[in-house]
C-alpha cells in the first residue's frame, strides 16, 4: 500500500524558503517541477490559501495518486505529465512566462522506491526496469542486455562511482550471453559475487552503486538536470526563488555549478564599480548547502544525503 501521509524531506524548510515571493504577489504561481506524492504541493496549497501550484511529473501513477490527495484544492492545483527538462513548455501551456517559486526534489521518488516491481531495489525480486515513466524508453534490462561492454563500464564509474566497474560488466556480459538478464536479483547477486569479499563487508549493499548508475542512464536524470535548471532560472520572477534538493554528489554538483555561475558577475575583476549591465541577476539565499537535522534524519533514513539549496532572481 502505497503511504501518501508520509512527510516530505524537508519539507519546513522548503515552504519556508519559497515563502517571501509567495506572500508579497496577489496571484502566485510555484511550480513543483518534481510532484511525486504531492506532499510539499500540499503544505504549500495548505499554508497560501491564494496559490495555484503547477505540479510536473513524469510518472503516471505519481500523477494519479497526488491528484487525488490534492483534489481538495480544487482548480488550485494543476497536474502536468512530462519530464522536468520541459518546464518551460509548461509554463507556456499555462500563460506563463514568470513563476513566484520552483521546487525541484531530485532522484528517485519513495513511490518508486517502495513498489518493487518497478525494479529500482536490489533488495525485492522484479521485472529490471526504473523507468520513471513506464510508458516509454528503455529499460533497464534493455541497457544490461544490449550496451557494449566499454559503455556499461563508462556508466558504472561515471553515474555509480564504481571502482569494480570492469568486473561487474565482465560478469554481466558472460551471464548475458547464456540468456538475457531481466531479474532484479539476479542482477544484485551478479554484482555481489564481481566484488571482493573484503570490499563486500563494509558501505552497505554492493549492488547500490551499479543500481544508481543504471537507474540515471534509463532515465537520462542528469542530463534532465542539466537542460532543466538553467529554464528554471529563467522563469523566476523577482526575489522569487529556485529551492533544489539533491540525494547525490553527482545532482548536487550540477546545480551547484550552474548556482555560482548564475550569482557571479560579468564585471571585469579590477574594476572598482559594478557595471549594472553585467551585474548577476540571482544571488544565493545562503551560502553552500543545508542538510536535514538529526532528528528528521532519525524519523526518515533517506533523508540522511540530502542536500538543499536556494537560489533567488534579484535583478529582471
Amino acid at each position: 500500500m502505497i503511504n501518501t501521509q508520509h512527510v516530505s524531506v524537508m519539507r519546513d524548510e522548503c515552504i519556508n524558503l519559497l515563502s517571501p515571493a509567495i506572500s508579497s504577489h496577489t496571484n502566485p504561481v510555484v511550480i513543483d517541477a518534481t510532484l511525486g506524492l504531492g506532499g510539499h504541493t500540499e503544505s504549500l496549497l495548505n499554508k497560501f490559501p491564494h496559490l495555484i501550484v503547477i505540479g510536473i511529473d513524469r510518472d503516471k501513477q505519481a500523477i494519479e495518486i497526488a491528484s487525488e490527495r490534492l483534489t481538495q484544492f480544487g482548480e488550485r492545483f494543476i497536474s502536468h505529465h512530462s519530464v522536468f527538462d520541459q518546464i518551460t513548455n509548461v509554463a507556456k501551456e499555462h500563460g506563463l512566462a514568470r513563476v513566484q517559486g520552483i521546487l525541484f526534489d531530485l532522484g528517485v521518488s519513495s513511490l518508486q522506491l517502495d513498489e518493487s516491481a518497478r525494479g529500482f531495489s536490489y533488495s525485492n525480486e522484479a521485472e529490471l526496469d526504473m523507468r520513471m515513466d513506464k510508458s516509454q524508453g528503455k529499460t533497464a534490462a534493455d541497457i544490461v542486455n544490449s550496451y557494449a561492454p566499454g559503455e556499461l563500464v563508462r556508466i558504472l564509474r561515471t553515474y555509480g562511482e564504481e571502482k569494480f566497474a570492469t568486473r561487474i560488466v565482465e560478469s554481466i556480459v558472460k551471464e548475458r550471453e547464456k540468456a538475457p538478464l531481466h531479474s532484479t536479483t539476479h542482477l544484485a547477486t551478479l554484482v555481489k559475487n564481481a566484488i571482493p569479499a573484503a570490499t563486500r563487508r563494509t558501505g552497505g549493499n554492493p549492488a547500490k552503486r551499479t543500481f544508481q548508475a543504471l537507474r540515471i542512464e534509463t532515465n537520462d536524470e542528469l542530463g534532465a538536470i542539466t537542460r532543466a535548471i538553467p529554464q528554471a532560472l529563467e522563469l523566476l520572477d523577482i526575489h522569487a526563488r529556485l529551492v533544489v534538493m539533491s540525494f547525490q554528489s553527482l545532482e548536487d554538483r550540477i546545480v551547484k555549478n550552474y548556482f555560482q555561475e548564475a550569482t557571479t558577475s560579468g564585471t571585469p575583476h579590477g574594476l572598482p564599480v559594478e557595471i549594472a549591465e553585467l551585474a548577476a541577476k540571482f544571488a544565493l539565499v545562503f551560502n553552500g548547502s543545508q542538510s536535514p537535522s538529526e532528528k528528521e534524519v532519525q524519523e526518515n533514513s533517506r533523508a540522511a544525503s540530502v542536500r538543499l539549496r536556494a537560489i533567488e532572481r534579484v535583478a529582471a
